[in-house]
């Protein structure tokens, strides 16, 4: 199996090197492309022809344009990302007959209700950043082609920057610590979301038509919580672990979505239902808290 690898630097992207090598030969790109090879998803012909070029079975697409705040005043250089390379590559890979694996988030849906969103829920996104992955997802089921879109949340990793991590240095530099308790949802490791696609992918091409296989699901941790939940689980685990903190885990403030102010508006319920994934895949999803002391195991 040749498998494209798009974004490999990114934090899903990162992992996916990892999870995808014993399937066969991956090509990894960042932006920056390598050997005449494109990978920046802002130049849609180039991408275009490193896919011609290459014929792979495969597209990962772990590329995105993720400054959701920038993306308000960016919104041309987002749509091209999120919402006509997405297309570019399904495009393309129809025409080979090859597969494409895409990402998408939680931020397509208005964040309404306290219910599990289901893939079939009507979609309202409130920024740029989810517009532009919603007309992503559009983009690419319009060409028909092989495509599994994995819409996922709260994404963190081990690797590079993270809400754990800016947790901890805070709680260890500041006397008071105030974080957002009224949005939900569930942290979702880049670890877990590579071996999920490694999965996916395995059942895809275990011998058989499996093109039913194709569409959209939910991929998140299972669970739910806040961010302020979130933090303060992140500095109990530091607290047990001797961390010195000014700020302990029950000293966190709680604070509504209003009391901090950002440019592009959050959802508040961003709860994934994750029965269709788990039952077309056969696989249950863990529990957020685990994968979330695993890290916090790693970096500490």
């Amino acid at each position: 199996m040749k498998i494209l690898l798009l974004g490999k630097n990114g934090q899903v992207g990162w992992e996916l090197q990892r999870a995808l090598a014993p399937l066969g030969e991956v090509i990894a790109l960042d932006r920056q492309g390598a050997k005449g090879l494109c990978g920046d998803l802002s130049n849609l012909d180039g991408l275009a022809a490193t896919v011609r070029q290459l014929a792979p079975d495969v597209i990962v697409n772990a590329a995105a344009y993720t400054a959701v705040d920038k993306a308000e005043s960016d919104q041309a250089l987002a749509a091209t990302i999120n919402a006509e390379a997405p297309a570019v590559l399904a495009r393309e890979a129809a025409a080979l007959g090859a597969w494409l694996i895409h990402y998408s988030t939680d931020y397509v849906f208005d964040g309404s209700g306290n219910q599990r969103w289901e893939e079939t829920a009507p979609t309202g996104p409130l920024s740029v950043y989810g517009r532009t992955k919603l007309e992503g997802e559009h983009g690419i089921l319009a060409t028909g082609a092989k495509a599994v879109v994995l819409r996922t949340s709260w994404v963190y990793a081990a690797r590079g920057h993270n809400f754990a991590k800016t947790m901890l240095r805070l709680a260890a530099e500041r006397e008071t610590l105030s974080v957002v308790a009224d949005q939900f949802g569930a942290p979702t490791g880049a670890d877990l979301i590579a071996d999920v696609t490694a999965h996916i992918l395995r059942q895809i091409f275990n011998g058989q038509d499996n093109r039913h296989l194709a569409g959209i699901y939910h991929l998140a941790a299972s669970g739910e919580t806040t961010w302020h939940g979130f933090a303060q689980f992140v500095l109990a685990h530091a607290q047990r672990t001797g961390v010195a903190l000014k700020v302990t885990a029950d000293q966190v403030a709680a604070i509504s979505t209003e009391a901090y102010p950002v440019p592009a508006p959050r959802p508040r319920n961003s709860r994934l239902a994750l029965g269709k994934l788990e039952h077309t895949f056969n696989f249950k999803m863990p529990l957020w808290e685990q994968g979330v002391q695993r890290m916090l195991d790693e970096i500490q």
